[in-house]
């Protein structure tokens, strides 16, 4: 998961989305405000924070991630403006693990990110998400239910990693398709149903794992699913 502070909307959308497009999970965020409600509760596998936020700046955000006791480790790259080169050695020197200097392109800003997770140590970074026999692993891109691979497309992939980074969370059809196809909910209202139905059918056991909520959408259930909760 990539967390994006940065409270230009119409960068924070394009960033999200090029990011989601190469295969990342992420999440936007426009003040420190907004991001320490949700640091508060967990961690991201990176950070891209901007510098220049109101209220709280990007340079005071990071001071609090390095010397707080909540993962402190998790890697951080600084957004800063052009010829700012105090700004560049200050956040170095407070621990940043990389910049990039504004303004930039998405793929230097994808090229960035993945330089900087794989010097990471293996142990920080969620790689493989499992339920029972189903593991998906999100580098290779690749499902394997009880030992045998199965192919799923892009879309069901998609769904399937969404689903098991959050367990029990109810979504909705809205944000499914805003998540897994970048897209506002306005057409084809059947097109998550009909993923939703083919990605079941070919997990096969586990399909019965993703729940079907009444009046909201999908989520994923409890590894302890039993039959006679359907």
């Amino acid at each position: 998961m990539i967390w994006c502070v940065e409270d230009d909307k119409s960068i924070r959308d394009i960033e999200l989305y090029t990011l989601k497009q190469t295969g990342f999970e992420a999440e936007g965020f426009e003040n420190g405000e907004e991001f320490f409600r949700a640091f508060e509760k967990e961690a991201p596998d990176l950070i891209l924070l901007d510098i220049m936020l109101p209220g709280v700046d990007g340079v005071s955000i990071l001071r609090q991630i390095r010397s707080g006791s909540h993962s402190p480790k998790v890697p951080v790259i600084m957004v800063t403006a052009k010829g700012q080169e105090y700004d560049k050695v200050q956040c170095l020197d407070l621990g940043a693990d990389d910049y990039l200097v504004k303004p930039f392109g998405m793929m230097e800003m994808v090229s960035r990110i993945k330089a900087v997770l794989r010097r990471m140590p293996s142990d920080t970074l969620h790689h493989t998400l499992k339920l029972k026999g189903l593991e998906l692993n999100v580098d290779e891109h690749t499902v394997v239910i009880d030992g045998r691979r199965v192919i799923l497309t892009y879309k069901e992939f998609q769904l399937l990693r969404l689903f098991l980074s959050n367990p029990g969370r109810a979504f909705t059809r809205e944000q499914l398709f805003a998540d897994v196809w970048n897209e506002n909910y306005a057409v084809e209202s059947r097109t998550v149903d009909v993923h939703i139905q083919t990605l079941r059918n070919k997990i096969g056991p586990y399909g019965k794992y993703i729940e079907t909520v009444r009046n909201v959408g999908y989520r994923l259930g409890r590894a302890d699913y039993e039959e006679e909760d359907l």
